[in-house]
Order: structure tokens, then sequence, then C-alpha cells
């Protein structure tokens, strides 16, 4: 009997007109954004199983990949512990298990574990769990946290006495899970969600052994445009809340044994600067963009004079290093930098003398200073990896200049060595003349035949920088055979806050042809062919990846979009959504009109024509609060309608998770074995 061909289901049509500016679009499948709707999810059902019927060939090659994965990682392992305030602080896997647990022990790390948490425990009956946001008081007795068991990131706080192992009766909802404690060991700070658009916008005081309905509100954001968090310095010293949006960062300190009086603004928000600081001494150390330092400049401030007119140069600003961030201790100064897209580590002496880099001599690499809790110390401890090389924990004496590694990430299964693999970096030239860097991995076998599998991945928006990080699970695609490289398209800020800047609002459409001048480079220079050419991105990645499909289909076999941001304008029109209005900085306010025109010139939903399109595989979550479902499930639909090609699109969503996916760290890795099978299947690779 002939093989009955499976067909992909049609969402019906309800036209619906919106008008802005005089224009008017119509959406066919705006219904779709009815989450409650029985016929919508009847149709993600039916989307979810087309997809499970056509690509039920790959099961059982999807199934190996995910065990093949899940034997590479190391099921009880353990975090490098870190000593604080009395502490050593672990986290460890058991063998398994899909979660966490949380211990510490007292003074030495032979003393008796104390289980603060089991997350395995604490996520039976739940689809989805997370933990976020741990804090300890200072007396060690009292431990917040946060719990999300839907994943929308909007947290449950509770508390639990350390002492008798109790968890308090009393829940917080509707928070981000993070919180502070005062230095009076009773009182909690924390940031509470608009209950519509998940904007953190309110800082509550809670006093322990009282009902959640009595707390405090200690400061409400009026402006749609920013969110609010709260936390305690290094020194803890001070309590701080911090109000940002994409452009401008205001903060308010209040003295951390004083909980009751009130906060006072450090600098008012002046639209365009930006700022954070680290308390230490009689001083506030500060980065910040202040006098055009468009690459951020360190300066300090007395502590009882904080406004910026007191504000004096530390390290000023320099055109080809961006200053990232600092660490402070008690005989030297830490600068994260970036020159060239790559990672520097400072270290500076408070002295004035005998500053230095700490040496790296690759190109592909991210480095970056981790868990520094102590001031008194001469040991900083960083992290190292590469696209080749397994994350690394490193204690370094500053002082002698001795490192210690005291954790490699493992590889089990026998078979990896890092130096079977090539890693390279290489500069395209975009249509404008720009240089973009890309950053590559392969097997040192394979040569440029214009014949190799390649996978391009890419973000390219908020100045995200994407780094050259190791993935033991990206070896199931190397292995078989496939270049993976990076595309540094700006958007991100790889090359330095300009490179942001050259990426967003009105320079948006910069980050779309940079990967598409990235993907010729790579087919110029033979590593692939366009035959064997995929494209991968998620979030405000997929955006850039339905814009690609738009402007130059023609270059891709294949593309995985993983809850792509693709119906940019109407989202941005709809000021109930979650993170829209907190957005206007970085894609525009489509109110205004120059802005809707561009937008509406870009957004991938907006632009599907009738044009052949590569094979298709997007990813979405039901109860996404960064990019709802429906996004991605019209955008679907209307290619459905309208591409001229046979190829591949599937549609598959997560009834059960959001934004960031399944919970379980193995749970995840089936999310990836069917990405990787559907790119495999295309090369024709069956195992």
């Amino acid at each position: 009997m002939p093989k009955t061909k499976i067909l992909p289901p049609k969402a019906k049509i309800i036209p619906h007109a919106m008008e802005k500016h005089g224009h008017i679009r119509t959406d066919n499948y705006y219904w779709l954004n009815q989450r409650e709707n029985p016929e919508v999810i009847d149709y993600l059902h039916q989307e979810n199983e087309y997809y499970q019927q056509a690509t039920a060939h790959t099961a059982t090659f999807q199934q190996d990949l995910f065990e093949e994965m899940k034997a590479r990682i190391k099921e009880d392992d353990e975090s490098v512990p870190y000593f604080y305030n009395g502490y050593f602080y672990i986290t460890r896997f058991e063998k398994g298990k899909d979660y966490p647990i949380h211990s510490r022990k007292k003074g030495s790390l032979e003393a008796k574990e104390e289980i603060l948490f089991d997350c395995n425990e604490m996520a039976k009956g739940h689809t989805y769990f997370n933990l976020a946001g741990l804090s300890i008081s200072e007396d060690n007795n009292w431990a917040s946290f946060g719990i999300d068991t839907v994943s929308r990131r909007q947290y449950t706080i509770q508390i639990k006495n350390l002492v008798t192992g109790d968890i308090l009766p009393i829940k917080i909802e509707n928070t981000t899970g993070g919180a502070t404690w005062a230095s009076d060991n009773k009182t909690l700070f924390y940031s509470r969600k608009d209950e519509q658009t998940l904007r953190a916008d309110k800082i509550y005081k809670h006093k322990v052994g009282t009902n959640a309905s009595e707390d405090t509100l200690v400061y409400f954001e009026k402006d749609e445009t920013f969110d609010v968090s709260v936390y305690k310095s290094k020194s803890k010293k001070y309590l701080i809340i911090t109000s940002g949006s994409t452009l401008t960062t205001e903060y308010q300190i209040l003295l951390s044994a004083t909980p009751d009086d009130k906060f006072k603004v450090f600098q008012k928000r002046t639209r365009g600067l930006e700022y954070s600081m680290s308390h230490f001494g009689d001083y506030f150390y500060i980065v910040t963009n202040k006098d055009k330092a468009t690459n951020f400049k360190l300066m300090k401030t007395p502590e009882n004079a904080t406004s910026k007119e007191h504000w004096v140069d530390v390290i000023p600003h320099r055109e080809d290093v961006l200053l990232e961030d600092i660490d402070i201790f008690k005989d030297y100064l830490v600068v994260s930098e970036r020159f060239n897209g790559l990672n520097a580590i400072r270290i500076m002496p408070w002295s004035g003398k005998g500053a230095y880099y700490l040496p790296f001599d690759s190109e592909t690499y991210m480095a970056y200073t981790t868990t520094n809790l102590d001031f008194d110390t001469e040991i900083l401890r960083y992290g190292f990896q590469s696209l080749a090389t397994p994350a690394s924990v490193i204690d370094f004496n500053m002082k002698t200049k001795e490192k210690t590694i005291l954790k490699e990430q493992e590889v089990l299964g026998g078979t990896f060595d890092k130096n079977n693999y090539k890693e390279e970096r290489l500069w395209a030239t975009a249509s404008d003349g720009t240089k973009v860097p890309i950053s590559l991995v392969y097997r040192k076998e394979i040569k440029p035949n214009g014949k190799n599998p390649l996978l391009l991945y890419a973000y390219g928006s908020y100045g995200v920088t994407m780094d050259c990080h190791f993935s033991s699970v990206r070896l199931s695609l190397l292995d078989r055979g496939f270049i993976y490289a990076i595309a540094h398209v700006r958007g991100g800020e790889d090359l330095g806050r300009a490179w942001y800047e050259d990426g967003k609002l009105l320079k948006k459409k910069n980050t779309f042809t940079d990967f598409i001048d990235c993907s010729q480079f790579l087919i110029d220079e033979n590593y692939t062919s366009v035959q064997h050419l995929y494209a991968e991105g998620g979030s405000a990645g997929g955006l850039l990846m339905g814009a690609i499909l738009n402007m130059a289909p023609n270059l891709y076999n294949g593309v995985v979009a993983q809850v792509p941001f693709v119906d940019v304008v109407t989202t941005m029109l709809d000021e109930t959504i979650p993170l829209t209005t907190g957005e206007y900085d970085e894609w525009g306010n489509p109110n205004v009109k120059k802005y809707y025109n561009y937008m509406l010139s870009y957004s991938p939903y907006d632009n599907v024509v009738a044009q052949d399109y590569p094979n298709l595989y997007i990813s979405t979550g039901l109860h996404d609060s960064q990019v709802q479902y429906w996004e991605p499930a019209k955008w679907v639909a209307k290619l459905r309608i309208l591409k001229t090609d046979n190829n591949q699109l599937y549609l598959d969503t997560n009834m059960e998770a959001g934004h960031g996916g399944a919970s379980g760290r193995f749970e995840a890795l089936k999310e990836i074995a069917k990405e990787y099978s559907f790119l495999l299947d295309l090369e024709g690779i069956k195992k």
C-alpha cells in the first residue's frame, strides 16, 4: 500500500485589521493570542502531532542523541565550594537526578554537610521547577529563596529557618525571586512584578514573623521603561535599589544597619547616563558612561557626596577598550575589559605599581571573574573556557601570580580530546565595509572543500556578547562532521559599545545584513555551501532568523528558531505584553511613525512573502513570558499558506514550559536532541 502523506494543519483565517499612522495591517491569525481558547490549544496540539508524525523516523535517533549527550555529563557533579561568612557553600548533583542540592559546611570542608535545599524533593509533582535568589542572613540563621513552577519567571519567595530546618508558612507571590537581608537579620527587601506586564516595578520590605499582607511598599517605579531590583553591597554596609532601563540607571542607598530609614538617591536619573557602583572603604567606585565615555570608564566619589559633580576619574575612557566590570579587593582592583572582541582581566594594585594582565593566548575563548566575596584576600577566582577547551575554575594569587586549577569540566566517555579540534577566528567584510568577527570550531581532519555542514549561530541584540563557550553537547554535531560558528554581529557588544549602538533602533538591519554577509563569506571561503549551511538563533536571535529567512532564504538549507520574537510591530504596540514598554530604547517606539515604518520594513511576520523558504524547525513554550507563544504560531501559520516550496516546516510547542524550556538538566537535552536530529537528518546522517 502507498504511504499516506502526512498533511500539515492549517490555522483558520480570521482577518483582524489594525490601523496606525494611517496605515492598515491585516493579521489573519491574530486570534491565536487567545491562550485560554480551546481552538488555539487544539491548533498547537495539531502542529505538535504533525511534527511528531513527520519526524517519527528520527525518534530513535533523537533518543540516541539524548543518551549520548547525557553520557558525557558527570551526573554526580558539584560546584567549587566558595567561602562566605563562616561557611563553605556547595551546589551538587546526584546520579540520576535532574535538580541541584544546595548545601553548606561550617568552617571547614571536612565539617558535616548541612543541606539547605534538595530541589529534587521540592520539584516532585511539578513538570517545571526552578529555585532562584537564594539569600542568607548575616547571622546565618535565615534563608530566603524563590520558586517558579510555571516557567513565567513569577517567583514565590519563602523563608527557611536554618536553625530548626522549618520553612515558614508565609508565601510572597509574584516576585523576581531575588531578595536581600538587612543587617538586623529580620528585615527582608524584595522586588515584586506587575501582574500583567511582569515588569519588576516595586520594592517591598518584609519583617520575619509578620504576614506578607503587612509588607511595606518601599519604592514604586512609575516609569514603565524601568525595572527595579534590590541587593546588598559586597561590603555589607549598604542596601541598594537599582532602577534601570536600556539607556539609563539610577541607584538608591540605605545603611543596612538601619533598614527602617529612608533610601537616598545616589545620583538622580539623567537620560543616557548609565552607571553601576561598588562600595569600598570610604568611597564608591563607579563604572559609567559619563562625559560621553561610550566604552565606559571608572570613577570614584566619597560616601557622603555621591552626586555626579563629585565623581573623579580612576580609569579614563578608552576608545578601543570596553570596561565591563570591576572586582574590588583590599590591595587590588581587578578590571574586566574587552579589547578587539576578546576578554581581558587586568590586575591593578592600589599602590599604583605593577599592574598586569592575565595571559590568554587563544582568540576563541572566554575568561571571567566568578565568586569573589572576600575583600581581604590575594586570591582572585576566575573561569576560563574556549570552543574546544572545557570550562575551568581557577584560583589566582595576585601577589605571587601562582594559579591553582580547582576544577575542570569533565567530559565523560573517554573519547574527547581537545587536541582533536581546531579553533579559528575569521573576519568577514559586511556590505558597508565593517569587519565582523566569526569564531569557529571543527575537527582537525575537516578540510574547506565546500561540502561541510556548518551551523552558524548569532544573537545580536541588547548589547549581549556572544562569548566562545565550551559545550560537551555540541560534540554530537562536531563529531559527525559539522563546523560550528558564531557570528559576532552588530547589536551585541562584542567589539565595544559602538558595536551595540550600530545594531539597534534605526540601525537594527545591520544585525541581519552582518549575519547574511558572514554566511556568504563562509560559503565563499569554502567552509560550506548553500546546500549545507544552517542557521540558529533564539528569542531576539529568533528575530534575526526570521529576518534572514525573508531577506536571503536561498543561502540556507535549514534554520532553527527557538522562541523567536517575530511579530515585532504588533508586540511593540501592545503595552500589556510583558517587557514591551521597557524595550522602546532597544527597538524604538512604534507609536512614533519613523520607528513604526522601520520596524514594519523588517518584522519577520509582516514580511513573509510567496517564495521558497529553507527547512524550518521552530520551537516555543506556551507559558513563555518573554516571547509569547502566539508569535511563532502565527508566523508558522502564515508561512504554511505563502511559502512556495516543499521543505519541512515544524512548530514544536512545549505545552508546559516557558522561555527557558524544560527545567531539569537532562530534560533540556531532549530539546537539543530534537534540534540536532533535524539538522543531521537534513544532512542524511542517521546515527
